[in-house]
């Protein structure tokens, strides 16, 4: 008879569970705390794919900060052709 043990899998690659997901993801839409927690799990988490997951929270933050950069930085510059014009 064949051996049908399942191998067991490394702690670090231990999937996350859907609640897991769902809890980190309240976690991180904290704001400050969860901005903490997301760059603490994106530089030490143990399990790599919570710190994948984190650092896909991390680039997302970056995005957010860049486009509203953007949108605050054009929303002056027209505020301030309006004013120079009017």
């Amino acid at each position: 008879m064949a051996n049908t043990r399942t191998p067991k899998i490394p702690e670090e690659y231990q999937p996350i569970t859907m609640w897991g997901y769902f809890g980190y993801e309240i976690l991180f839409n904290i704001p400050i705390i969860g901005w903490i927690f997301v760059i603490i799990f994106a530089l030490t988490a143990d399990n790599i794919n919570l710190r994948n997951f984190a650092r896909s929270w991390f680039c997302v933050m970056i995005l957010q900060i860049i486009f509203f950069l953007v949108m605050f930085i054009t929303g002056l510059f027209s505020a301030m052709l309006t004013a120079m014009f009017n």
